[in-house]
């Protein structure tokens, strides 16, 4: 049962991130502007993060396995729909798809843990290794994108989907058991419109304000997005049944949790987004060859993951999460300082930091989160749980992708329109025979590197601060609630 939920797992953690080594094949191919390319990117884990409390909610009161089966049956469908795109807007299309989909089946992956593993510490080996598939796959999805897109093109990270899917669902009819709480009932329709209106408003708005677009109508919709959200709070609070018992939020380790996830996750989805570039656009290595470079990134994850269910057990979650966010401070840090024109080996050193940060505090959180709540609203737990996860790797390609734009930028003041845009926009130039152009660029696209991993830095180290200041001494998440 593991196996299969670890399978759908890896498929929808992967396309966080496999496009990112496609991206200059697609910019070739499909010609995306600026804000295609990162609507391409981070649409998925925008809408995905979206819809995962509703979608826990409807796992809890159908069925889990029923909407796990059906979300991935949808994510297969819709990567055909990616697959066979001849425009930017039509994968842009497939990739909500895909996230929809990708809702349907995250949170009943943990819920069904949850309710499977009713052991404590099986529980808490059972989400490690769940924990090391998620972080692994995230990682691990620059790799198989590039030997895809270099074998066969960039639509082949999308049809390696198809026959994964068609396997898992198989086996999952067979094996999985079903679990629902007949207690509930029917949905807050009202809550789930103002959910998934709110944070994909928020998202929206924070996007455009870190990309420097100060204008009426992007601060308007942050406003709204957050407005939105207040009343989404507001009216769970009101309910006998609410979406989401949003008075979990009062228990600091679980706070605590949500906050490190979204961290680990805002840090190491920008990361890789980068750095896929950097080794493709900056140090001229193909896709697989860039995907096998961040390598280290993935084995660290994974060690870090397996790692946390022994490290909780002796030293406690608020030690445990201390260190993984300790790791991504110090990932950032070494990248920060390290001299320009940056070499690979600082590279590897900054991934292996990440990686094993990201594992430890993601398992961690997520024990945190499932322990939290009862058996019954499991789904809760893993909405909480995939919403930070989703919305950290769709924020840290927005904010930090985008901080990283706009000193890129900067730092190309005076060449061409055209190579000031992006690297990508830079290397076309530069394709046509303005090689100058491509020099200029590397060394801006640099500088901004450093500049990024210094505001990384600040932004990961005050979470850190607090992290650790809400989680209570000695606590465990051992309880099982």
């Amino acid at each position: 049962m593991l196996a299969v939920l670890c399978a759908s797992l890896l498929l929808v953690a992967m396309d966080a991130t496999i496009l990112n080594v496609a991206l200059p094949s697609l910019i070739d191919d499909l010609r995306p502007d600026a804000l295609q390319q990162l609507w391409i990117i981070d649409i998925y884990g925008l809408v995905l993060g979206g819809l995962l409390v509703t979608t826990a909610a409807i796992s809890d009161r159908y069925g889990r396995k029923r909407l796990f089966l059906a979300g991935f049956v949808l994510f297969g469908v819709a990567s055909v729909v990616a697959a066979t795109a001849g425009s930017s807007w039509q994968l842009i299309a497939g990739r909500v798809l895909l996230g929809i989909g990708g809702a349907m089946v995250m949170p009943s992956t943990l819920s069904l843990i949850r309710n499977i593993f009713t052991d404590a510490r099986e529980r808490a080996l059972a989400i490690g290794i769940w924990a090391a598939v998620a972080g692994a796959g995230a990682a691990v999805g620059p790799l198989v994108g590039g030997l895809l897109v270099e074998t066969y093109g960039w639509a082949a990270a999308f049809w390696v989907n198809v026959p994964v899917v068609v396997v898992t669902v198989v086996a999952g009819i067979w094996l999985l058991p079903e679990f629902k709480d007949a207690g509930h009932g029917p949905p807050d329709v009202l809550g789930a419109v103002l959910s998934v209106v709110g944070i994909v408003a928020l998202a929206w708005g924070i996007k455009h304000v870190a990309k420097g677009s100060l204008t009426l109508s992007d601060l308007a919709i942050l406003a709204a997005g957050i407005l939105v959200l207040t009343l989404f709070a507001r009216r769970q609070l009101s309910l006998p049944d609410p979406l989401l018992d949003v008075r979990l939020f009062k228990n600091r380790a679980f706070t605590a949790a949500a906050l490190a996830t979204l961290m680990a996750m805002l840090a190491v989805g920008a990361a890789l987004f980068l750095m896929s570039l950097w080794l493709q656009y900056v140090h001229g290595y193909s896709p697989f060859q860039a995907g096998l470079h961040t390598v280290p990134a993935a084995g660290a994850m994974l060690v870090g993951s397996l790692l946390s269910p022994w490290l909780m057990e002796r030293l406690g979650v608020r030690a445990v999460m201390a260190l993984g966010l300790g790791g991504l401070v110090l990932g950032f840090l070494v990248l920060a300082l390290s001299p320009e024109p940056t070499t690979y080996g600082y590279v590897a050193v900054v991934f292996v930091a990440l990686g094993l940060g990201d594992g430890l505090a993601i398992t961690t959180a997520a024990s945190v989160l499932v322990s939290a709540v009862p058996a019954e609203r499991a789904g809760q737990a893993g909405a909480v749980s995939e919403t930070s996860y989703e919305l950290g790797v769709g924020l840290g390609v927005a904010l930090l992708g985008s901080i990283h734009g706009a000193v890129y930028t900067h730092h190309m003041a005076g060449a061409p329109a055209q190579a000031a845009e992006s690297v990508g926009s830079a290397h076309e130039l530069a394709e046509q025979g303005d090689g100058a152009v491509m020099d200029a660029a590397r060394a801006a696209f640099d500088s901004a590197l450093t500049t990024t991993a210094y505001v990384s830095v600040a932004i990961v180290a005050t979470v850190t601060v607090l992290v650790v200041w809400l989680v209570p001494h000695g606590f465990k998440a051992t309880a099982g609630h």
